[in-house]
């Protein structure tokens, strides 16, 4: 059973409500709302009043929901939160602000930056700004739109798009001479490009070799890399042989830069993806724009041989 509007207490008092029984606090939640903790109390205070019952049991150094507090504070913070998500997409589209985007530095140099030329050619209007950045953040703290995560899609957080896989297999500039990775003895004569930024079995050189029957074969040399970009980017130049994300060189596959060199068996293979999230469940016009326009670009390298 339902109230009428008229009976709903004030929102100045929900919110304090709501500040408090996020933090836990009234000296966190006063900070929040830019108020003093007398005044954050008396709200409090306040909604009991009206209600006619406990909100919160109060200790000498701690604070809890009563049973009654606690109903509320379910109700209270998701509509709390919603209202916050939808003024903050007005203000964004009143403001007309960047959208902003965070992934691994290696996926924004090697699939986005090649790409976001053509977006901005279609979208003059929306100004995007790029955060590249291999740590894991928090996108509503950190006032970012939209993360592209990678790695298993098990562990992806509810409301991940999957954007694609990835196909890992030796690559090379063909400079290097080799069209195929199918004998021991290349290996001795070829510098190896190794990628420490990932433990898993598919980025292992030693691993691959184990899975042609060649364990204890010893390239001429292994030059490491804890940044892919970088160990992409060296391989480009001729130093050594790569394993490549087929899904993320795919134009340098194409243009010619890199050549995939097939080995007599398969290789380990990866269950890894990418994904985006985006912070807010009704995005501003611009940020959903770009969550299309990306959302269709993965399309087309997934569906792109690799």
């Amino acid at each position: 059973m339902s109230i009428t509007l008229a009976k709903i207490p004030s929102p100045d008092l929900l919110r304090g409500f709501v500040a408090v029984g996020r933090r836990m606090s009234i000296t966190l939640a006063a900070g929040d709302l830019f108020l003093t903790q007398s005044a954050v109390s008396r709200q409090i205070h306040g909604l009991e009043t009206v209600l006619g019952v406990r909100l919160f049991e109060r200790t000498h150094r701690a604070i809890r929901f009563t049973p009654e507090g606690e109903q509320l504070f379910n109700a209270a913070d998701s509509a709390m939160q919603l209202l916050q998500d939808a003024l903050g997409v007005l203000e964004d589209n009143l403001r007309g602000r960047p959208v902003t985007i965070t992934a691994s530095i290696g996926f924004v140099g090697l699939w986005l930056l090649p790409r976001l030329g053509a977006f901005q050619a279609q979208h003059p209007e929306i100004e995007v700004r790029i955060s590249a950045n291999n740590q894991i953040v928090d996108l509503r703290k950190d006032g970012l739109d939209i993360a592209i995560r990678y790695g298993q899609e098990a562990i992806m957080p509810a409301g991940a798009t999957r954007l694609f896989g990835e196909t890992i297999f030796p690559v090379a500039h063909p400079s290097l001479g080799l069209t195929r990775l199918d004998s021991p003895e290349l290996i001795e004569q070829s510098t190896l490009l190794e990628f420490e930024g990932d433990p898993t079995a598919a980025w292992q050189w030693n691993v691959w070799l184990e899975s042609q029957g060649w364990s204890g074969v010893k390239p001429k040399g292994i030059l490491r890399f804890n940044l892919y970009d970088q160990l992409i980017h060296a391989a480009v130049a001729g130093q050594g042989i790569a394993l490549g994300r087929g899904q993320i060189i795919g134009p340098m596959l194409a243009d010619g830069r890199l050549v995939a060199l097939p080995t007599p068996l398969p290789g380990p293979r990866s269950n890894k993806v990418y994904s985006l999230i985006q912070r807010d469940t009704l995005p501003s016009s611009q940020t959903q724009t770009l969550i299309d326009w990306i959302c269709g670009e993965a399309q087309l390298t997934d569906s792109a041989p690799g």
